[in-house]
């Protein structure tokens, strides 16, 4: 066939007139089969690139790599994407990750270290992003590969070798960049070319090898041969590789290698190096003097809520998933873990990607909950139905649920109770311990009841629905539902509830029909006041104030923005409450609220809960403006009369505390260019201080940054909105709004944080469990009856333990689910540090 075609070919040329010349083709085969060389400078080739899972494209217009941020991400989301890619590779490939690879997130966390790392069983972990100034002290002292001993618990027993790359994650200098269009040069081999360039291109390798070995610990060194969206013509790269092997082994004054870091672990582990110590983290990180990337740890702040919502969901949809059986046709909680997963992507709820692309994350948040919704309604239905393990058909209860409650809107609860209705309200634990909470949600009647499990009447409070909340429900209801609420309720309805573990207790709300049963009305009082201080314990003052984005003008020979990645303020300018417009002051046997008007575009609700000792404080800021061309970042000051000398602390990942100090690094001498930015550090959990006799704390209802600025205050980064994008490649300005009716204005954010006051080391149980709780909140499900048949024909309180038995406070329930292979996954976690409590091993179960 060969022979006729060639044929062909040659008569073709004849006819055309054409010429033919033969040529003698070779093809060069190159030597790359070099393995490790004892005594020569090892340069170990690691071949890499990743396109992420949505940051300037879409997860379906791109596809990508999902490297989990460190900074943002609550330690159970962490523990979740994990387990799932694990499971794929097992599964698909057959292999088990030896070696942590994160080498693009913005900084590094003690948690990645030693729980995503050592615990799970790594060997070691890359990365590539560390402080500029810490990069080039450890540069000189040849640290920047150390033993990471990341946890005061456990110690040298979850300690793991970690490596910071010399210059970010990409080749070293000299021109190694290799895709089609790149400038460095090619390897030029053929001796008859004008361009001919062997010796030339050795020497760059070589002397680009000499220059990393004199920063490196033994003479083993890797080059990072790739960067982000690079191999999209992969022969472009192999074959220069081959080239540089062939021709620098040929040459013999250093050993290149394609390598792999497992290889490279292993090499390293083989000389017996003595290796710096590393304790703490990598936070914050900075890539230059005025290049603080701190700002993300707050950027887009509704997505970081929905991811969180949306995690805590999912912990309990799993549970009742477990206990009416999984199904792989039927509706299950997969669709919700996938999304999750993609959500912990370092371009994803760290708020630094596209508009669109952030658009793509929620929507697929939605669709993941909307499926998780119908497991959770048929698996309660099922339990109320009947409480056996054994799982059930044909289920009739049909159960609501809420999830823009947040926003006063929930249809299922606002229902007319007048004709005899009742409105039953399921509400599950997913937490180990019985728990004993405030729930609320908007009525349209005020003379209402409320009865328990056993039929007892129970204290409520009928709460006026302030109109902030009414403007937030009308506009956010258009804007994602694409419908105005027909009516608007009046009141909020709260009342205490108490689940057992594991459980659910049912709640009849109904009419009013005797004189003197009803909830009881709040009392409000209206005053004026300039200030916002609530007494707990001591005088708390709480204050707002915004940070003027930068924006690159001025003599300034920096023109660094504020932008979704970089916090840098031009200026913090107070914002003083609206003196005209009166304190509002609410009372009631459940709960005491104080509303205030702090501006024309923040209101906010502190809240005290009667048997509980902390404050809740809701705010709601937005739409931030922007007509006077300056981008702003809100942020509220707690401000106490402590005396707490630059120390604070802050969590990692919703995890371990790490005491921080202003203006202060405990692995170099820092260099203070930014005293607002530099001091900033990612809250997942919660923020505290002490001094010698009390310590306060404040925790979080999502990921936020934050700091002690002041001493005796602590300060939470609440909304950005900026109008100038921060050169680092996303290419837009973090500008959020929202359209509704062609109507398009800034977004407006709701939400909470909570602060106490405890004596001097027992702030702890109360941080820890009850940021469980705010990670675990109540789930409600929502039914009407007719008459008072309910209590008798249904299973209204039930509880996955024995009824003798609940979890010690220091042990948390993380994993109850059953996985599509019919095995049981449980984890469980020890909430508390070695420093108050003794050393738990904690099971993570991957």
């Amino acid at each position: 066939m060969m022979k006729v075609l060639m044929v062909v070919l040659l008569l073709l040329l004849l006819l055309l007139g054409g010429s033919l010349f033969v040529v003698e083709a070779k093809y060069m085969v190159y030597n790359t089969s070099q393995g490790i060389v004892k005594d020569k400078i090892n340069v170990h080739l690691v071949a890499h690139t990743h396109d992420d899972v949505g940051w300037l494209k879409t997860v379906d217009q791109n596809g990508g790599m999902c490297m989990h941020d460190e900074a943002v991400t609550h330690y159970i989301d962490m523990i979740d994407q994990t387990t799932l890619g694990h499971r794929f590779i097992k599964k698909d490939f057959g292999v088990t990750p030896r070696v942590g690879w994160q080498i693009d997130p913005f900084g590094h966390s003690a948690v990645q270290a030693y729980l995503l790392g050592a615990e799970i069983g790594f060997d070691s972990l890359f990365f590539g992003r560390i402080d500029y100034q810490d990069r080039a002290k450890r540069k000189n002292e040849k640290s920047l590969e150390v033993v990471w001993q990341a946890s005061k618990s456990f110690g040298s027993s979850a300690q793991i070798f970690a490596g910071a790359f010399p210059e970010n994650y990409e080749p070293p200098p000299g021109g190694f960049y290799f895709e089609v269009n790149d400038p460095s040069p090619v390897v030029q081999d053929d001796i008859n070319l004008f361009d001919y360039n062997v010796q030339e291109r050795v020497d760059a390798f070589v002397a680009a090898a000499v220059s990393q070995a004199n920063i490196t610990r033994t003479n083993h060194i890797m080059w990072t041969m790739g960067t982000d969206f690079k191999y999209q013509y992969a022969h472009s790269w192999f074959r220069q590789m081959d080239k540089l092997i062939h021709y620098v082994n040929m040459d013999g004054r250093v050993n290149a290698l394609y390598s792999t870091p497992s290889i490279y672990t292993d090499a390293k582990h083989a000389t017996n190096e003595h290796w710096p110590l590393k304790t703490g983290d990598f936070f914050p990180y900075a890539d230059r003097a005025n290049g603080y990337w701190t700002g993300y740890f707050a950027s887009r702040p509704a997505l970081k809520r929905y991811v969180r919502m949306m995690s805590g969901y999912y912990l309990a949809a799993r549970q009742l998933e477990f206990y009416n059986g999984r199904s792989n046709t039927g509706p299950n909680t997969d669709s919700l873990a996938d999304s999750l997963a993609i959500a912990q992507h370092h371009d994803a709820v760290t708020g630094t990607e596209k508009q669109h692309v952030a658009n793509d994350y929620a929507k697929r948040l939605s669709i993941g909950y909307t499926e998780a919704e119908k497991l959770v309604a048929s698996s309660l239905a099922c339990l109320v139905e009947s409480a056996s393990h054994t799982g059930c058909q044909r289920s009739t209860t049909k159960f609501q649920q809420c999830p823009l409650l947040n926003i006063s809107y929930c249809p299922a609860s606002e229902v007319d109770l007048s004709q005899g209705r009742n409105l039953i309200v399921v509400v599950y634990n997913a937490l180990g311990w019985a728990r004993d909470d405030v729930i609320q949600f908007p009525v349209f009647n005020e003379n209402v009841i409320v009865h328990d499990s056993e039929k007892r009447e129970i204290v409520s409070q009928i709460i006026p629905i302030a109109d902030a909340f009414v403007g937030l429900r009308n506009s956010h209801v258009n804007a994602y539902l694409g419908r105005s609420p027909v009516e608007k309720p009046k009141y909020w309805l709260a009342f205490t509830v108490s689940v057992p573990p594991f459980g659910f207790s049912t709640y009849s709300i109904s009419s009013a029909k005797r004189a003197g049963a009803h909830s009881s009305k709040s009392s409000v009082y209206t005053f004026r006041s300039e200030k916002s201080a609530v007494e707990v314990k001591e005088s708390v003052e709480q204050t707002f104030s915004f940070y003027a984005g930068y924006n690159g003008t001025g003599n300034d020979k920096d023109p660094q923005n504020s932008g979704a990645y970089i916090f840098r303020p031009n200026g913090t300018f107070p914002i003083n409450p609206e003196s005209q417009v009166p304190l509002t002051v609410m009372r009631g046997p459940v709960l005491d609220e104080v509303h205030q008007q702090v501006s024309q575009w923040i209101y906010q609700i502190t809240r005290l809960y009667k048997g509980r000792e902390h404050v809740e404080v809701e705010f709601i800021v937005g739409p931030i403006p922007i007509e006077d061309g300056i981008g702003k970042e809100v942020a509220t000051q707690i401000t106490t009369t402590m005396e707490t000398n630059k120390t604070f602390y802050t969590d990692s990942n919703g995890r371990d505390f790490i005491k921080r100090i202003r203006d202060y690094r405990t692995d170099w001498d820092l260099e203070v260019n930014q005293p607002f930015a530099g001091n900033y550090y990612p809250i997942n959990l919660g923020i505290y201080f002490q001094d010698d006799k009390k310590e306060f704390s404040v925790l979080v209802d999502r990921a936020l940054g934050g700091s002690s600025l002041v001493d005796g205050q602590i300060e939470l980064m609440l909304h950005r909105r900026l109008l100038l994008d921060d050169s680092r490649g996303v290419a837009e300005a973090l500008n959020e709004t929202v359209c509704v009716l062609d109507q398009c204005k800034g977004l407006t954010i709701q939400g909470k944080y909570y602060y106490r006051i405890d004596p001097i080391g027992e702030g702890a149980k109360w941080r820890r469990s009850f940021g469980q709780e705010i990670y675990s909140p109540l789930l409600l499900a929502f039914s009407e009856e007719d008459g008072d048949k309910w209590m008798n024909s249904h299973v209204t309180t039930f509880s996955g333990f024995d009824s003798s038995y609940i979890l010690p406070d220091n042990v948390a329930v993380l994993t109850l689910q059953e996985l599509d292979d019919g095995k049981v996954l449980l984890r469980l976690a020890h909430l508390y540090e070695v420093l108050i409590s003794l050393l738990f091993q904690s099971c993570i179960c991957f």
